[in-house]
């Protein structure tokens, strides 16, 4: 099998060193979080309403998988300082290059490593995490905090090309809006709008409109029509401009994409979470190779002060990272910046810092 791969028996045990490390450190910390995160909403669980099979199956059993996914790229980082530092310590590094090996030769189990890790990560945020995630956030919806949003002022969207709804205000629990409008463009020309008083959602894009008026120019000539009561068709539901902060977690990559383009359509303009999280889920996968080649290239060395030295200067490099890239994700919510820009920047400036570091270390 290593004549076929063309990997040595050193590769495949710096590979079990490193995916062993990894699973590890990342099992110690899902239980010492499950215990702190218990111990925090402890208040919430002993509710009478609040069933142990809701929160171990409901919860806990959704809540893992996001956090793996969530810390995967830390957790690669440490446990990438962890195994490397040990080895230098025990001098294994250095005759590893003393019998012909060169240091980039020497990172190809590394990258095979963090090619799995990143694979696995992606296919858990992109297909399998948001399903489960539904389950987590209406638990927590229910039984913590709700952050659900179920009303809105001063909604604006395109219902469909040349037309236009809006609302004064909708509340969800009623499904009702208020003061309503529709208006149809032909050719910027506005040939018809329909105002009433209130609209109600009914299901399946099906709305009824209460006490309006409808207006329809042709030329200078106007047409008036009033109504008590109309049922219609209209081409949007409440779930597209009533958006919480977690209905991106929701949504599997395809589904993000998808209704990204549909709201931008609509000139919807809250749709910079969305973006934020569906560039993230891309941007990801290659923090696992950065992170990585910073982690081996400051372990790798053996130095006087131990691996406490490296394992110092990792974190904090790691956690620099971190908070470099929430701090440009708010600059996209806030429209400074594209969410594009701001997902990738961080990896574009640790890139930099990486490739400083990597050829540095063989010297």
């Amino acid at each position: 099998m290593s004549r076929f791969s063309g990997l040595k028996k050193i590769d495949y045990y710096i590979i079990r060193q490193f995916l062993g490390t990894f699973v590890f450190s990342i099992l110690l910390m899902i239980v010492i979080t499950v215990v702190f995160d218990a111990n925090e909403k402890l208040d919430y669980f002993l509710k009478p309403e609040v069933s142990l099979h809701a929160i171990i199956f409901d919860y806990y059993f959704n809540f893992i998988p996001y956090f793996i996914s969530l810390f995967s790229p830390l957790f690669t980082f440490i446990s990438v300082i962890l195994f490397t530092s040990k080895l230098a310590d025990r001098s294994e590094i250095i005759a590893i290059l003393s019998n012909g090996i060169s240091f980039k030769r020497l990172m190809l189990p590394y990258m095979i490593s963090a090619t799995i890790i990143a694979v696995c990560n992606f296919v858990l945020t992109a297909f399998v995490i948001p399903p489960a995630s539904i389950t987590r956030i209406d638990f927590q919806n229910t039984y913590i905090k709700n952050k659900k949003v179920d009303y809105g002022n001063n909604i604006q969207l395109e219902a469909q090309p040349g037309v236009f709804a809006y609302f004064d205000n909708y509340r969800d629990a009623s499904r009702m809006g208020y003061r309503f409008s529709l208006d149809h463009f032909v050719d910027k020309t506005l040939v018809s709008r329909l105002t009433a008083s209130s609209i109600k959602y009914d299901s399946l894009y099906q709305w009824t409109i209460i006490d309006y008026v409808i207006r329809d120019f042709d030329g200078m000539y106007e047409r008036i029509t009033t109504g008590s009561r109309k049922d219609t068709t209209l081409t949007f539901a409440p779930s597209d401009f009533l958006i919480s902060e977690n209905d991106c977690e929701t949504m599997t990559t395809p589904q993000l994409a998808r209704h990204i383009s549909r709201q931008k359509q609509r000139g919807i303009g809250n749709v910079q979470l969305f973006e934020i999280e569906y560039h993230q889920r891309f941007a990801t996968i290659f923090s696992f190779f950065i992170l990585t080649l910073i982690g081996v290239s400051l372990s790798s060395r053996k130095i006087k002060g131990g691996m406490g030295v490296n394992i110092g200067i990792g974190i904090g490099l790691s956690f620099s990272y971190i908070l470099f890239s929430k701090i440009t994700s708010t600059f996209a919510i806030s429209g400074f910046v594209s969410p594009f820009v701001a997902v990738w920047i961080p990896n574009l400036l640790y890139a930099a810092i990486t490739v400083y570091l990597y050829r540095k270390a063989p010297n």
